[in-house]
């Protein structure tokens, strides 16, 4: 297969993947691994071309950011407020990032590993779904005159109206997907989802995150396989980055309508059918 039709599946898969709760790392590296190509440079190819999904996410949501950006020289609190969620929500995995890079691409960039955290995390989600719907997620215990009852409490609808405890405990939660296979996406929304946000406002913030956490992890690999891009390489990437804008950019403008309708579901069996598939693949092969 030539190279350029390789790097236009890859960017296809990186867009379509990159906002859904099925991790699109651990799609790519399936993709990869399915269409033969060597490790190096296409682990770097997998990991800068996420830049493109998330210039999808700046170009939809533009005026919302552009207000938060006008605001901040002003000293707007409002602005100030998201600006400083999302830098909190990002600073836990850029620590982990920066301290694990060597180790995340050597050891956990594994199909093995995909394939299980691909199936856990669909088995997680189909929990989470249930749970939703008996009513549960919401609930707080609350005493009154001695007597402990349950209340819904009120959810977040507004992604640019987190608290700074709700936006770090959600950057605690995408630590999770320094694992391929876990999904960064899945992680943020169902962080968010548990702190008291609502479906909404937790696909949307998981969206503002990813603006932060792939421009580091673009310039953090660009930086260390800086000697490896050569012309070719740079107009493979160049293909993948379009493609991924692309396919980012319908993907934000349906998901979170999508994710109101259909929930979780649809996700959590995708996860599950592909990570049995590429199981028993390794396995035969």
């Amino acid at each position: 297969m030539a190279d350029w039709i390789a790097a236009i599946i890859l960017g296809l898969v990186e867009g379509l993947t990159e906002f859904i709760p099925v991790s699109s790392t651990g799609h790519l590296l399936l993709v990869k691994e399915a269409l033969g190509l060597s490790n190096t440079p296409w682990d770097t190819f997998i990991v800068m071309i996420q830049l493109g999904a998330i210039l999808a996410v700046v170009a939809v949501y533009f005026a919302r950011l552009w207000k938060v950006l006008l605001g901040l020289p002003g000293k707007d609190p409002a602005a100030r407020r998201f600006a400083i969620s999302v830098l909190l929500a990002f600073f836990p995995s850029a620590v982990l990032g920066l301290l694990f890079h060597d180790f995340i691409k050597d050891v956990l960039f594994n199909t093995t590993i995909v394939c299980v955290t691909l199936i856990v995390g669909g088995i997680a989600l189909i929990v989470l779904e249930r749970w939703s719907d008996a009513g549960t997620m919401g609930l707080r215990r609350v005493v009154r005159n001695g007597v402990e009852t349950l209340e819904q409490r009120e959810l977040t609808e507004d992604a640019m109206k987190l608290s700074w405890k709700t936006a770090l405990g959600i950057g605690l939660w995408q630590c999770l997907s320094i694992i391929p296979g876990v999904s960064r996406s899945g992680a943020t929304i169902v962080g968010g989802l548990l702190l008291g946000v609502d479906k909404k406002a937790a696909a949307e913030f998981s969206f503002f995150l990813a603006i932060p956490t792939m421009v580091g992890a673009f310039a953090l690999d660009f930086w260390e396989s800086r000697e490896m891009i050569t012309g070719d390489v740079a107009g493979l990437i160049a293909i993948g980055f379009v493609v991924s804008f692309i396919s980012g950019l319908f993907v934000v403008r349906f998901l979170v309508d999508f994710v109101g309708r259909y929930g979780f579901a649809p996700f959590s069996a995708w996860r599950i059918l592909v990570g049995t598939v590429g199981l028993l693949a390794i396995w035969l092969y």
